[in-house]
């Protein structure tokens, strides 16, 4: 009894400085369901309902984001074509681009593409040379038409919703 009476006394003159817990989660019992386990969870009985009939599982499977390329019907799996990734890789054969772009390199800023700067880039020079040149007709129109002066609107605008159509 001494001895305790003596510890207690110690204890309390160290209590300023440093303190002893004895409470039970410190002896090794941790929660693990605040862990995201996925598809771990369940017996033999349930990995077979899963296997088996996957809408009326007693577990859904997760999918981690993934979406499905099907639908089931019936019962079975049907695939949508529609709904599978199509990637489109172009053929980069005699590209001369390397994959790493350097630090050093200057920064490019370019300012917004609008239909004057598209109209000087195709028409105006054109226009100018035909006008300095007296190659319009009356109605101000070219006695020579351009490749792009002859397109009537319906292909024009195919032509300008074409993939890589803002590229020059």
């Amino acid at each position: 009894m001494q001895n305790c009476k003596q510890i207690v006394s110690t204890l309390t003159t160290l209590s300023g400085r440093r303190s002893i817990c004895t409470t039970t989660p410190l002896e090794g019992k941790r929660n693990f369901r605040k862990f995201l386990v996925y598809n771990k969870r369940g017996t033999r009985v349930v990995k077979e309902a899963q296997r088996k009939n996957p809408l009326d599982c007693p577990v859904p499977i997760h999918k981690r984001g993934v979406r499905d390329t099907g639908i089931f019907v019936n019962g079975k799996y049907v695939e949508i074509p529609e709904k599978i990734p199509e990637l489109i890789v172009p053929d980069l054969e005699g590209c001369k681009l390397r994959p790493y772009v350097s630090y050093k390199a200057p920064e490019v800023i370019q300012s917004e593409f609008t239909s004057l700067d598209l109209f000087n880039a195709i028409y105006s020079k054109k226009i100018i040379d035909d006008f300095k040149e007296g190659k319009l007709k009356e109605d101000l129109s070219p006695v020579e038409p351009s490749e792009h002066e002859k397109l009537d609107p319906e292909e024009a605008l195919i032509r300008a919703r074409k993939t890589g159509s803002d590229i020059f």
